[in-house]
């Protein structure tokens, strides 16, 4: 099972960031769907089912281990030349906490996880088709974009199912496999 960690916003948050991405929506970049827009927290790739059990019982307790905090989808920037992200604002610390909880979860039940960067808060929206395609007219279009704050109060496990069809364009579906509440 392809998994990830995440802070999944409202659905009051997305309808305020989809009222102003939608405006901008174009085939000149490949657009990510509402149903898609999450902050990543730890990405784990492919795990082993006989990891779950102990997966979820650190999940669980890297949740109970953290208090509920204020969050709010702000700004807009990218990664290079060929994604277009949103930005995070609010109890940042308590975000990269939770991201780094998720993160030593993983690892120590067992789940081989990438070389540890620090966490940069993101919701991507769009990815460049080419290089060459500039970025610079929707970062000036969200620039000032500031979504009203909600209480982050669940960690989830999000299972990643890839595209199978072969239809350009078609993107990976996201369902949520186990959600734990935040109780610090």
């Amino acid at each position: 099972m392809r998994l990830f960690a995440a802070v999944l916003p409202p659905p009051a948050a997305v309808a305020e960031l989809a009222q102003a991405v939608d405006p901008l929506r174009d085939d000149r970049l490949t657009w990510t769907g509402q149903a898609a827009w999450h902050f990543t927290l730890a990405f784990m790739g492919e795990v082993r089912d006989e990891v779950l059990p102990d997966l979820y019982a650190r999940l669980e307790r890297a949740a109970h281990r953290t208090e509920p905090f204020a969050l709010r989808l702000h700004g807009c920037g990218h990664f290079g030349d060929r994604a277009l992200r949103v930005g995070a604002a609010g109890e940042l610390t308590a975000l990269r906490m939770l991201a780094e909880r998720a993160d030593a979860a993983a690892r120590r039940a067992g789940v081989p996880m990438d070389q540890h960067r620090r966490y940069t808060a993101h919701l991507t929206l769009a990815r460049s088709r080419h290089a060459t395609t500039p970025l610079g007219p929707y970062l000036d279009a969200l620039a000032g974009f500031e979504g009203t704050a909600w209480q982050v109060d669940t960690l989830s496990l999000v299972r990643s199912n890839l595209p199978v069809s072969g239809v350009p364009g078609e993107q990976p579906r996201y369902e949520t496999v186990q959600a734990w509440p935040l109780s610090g």
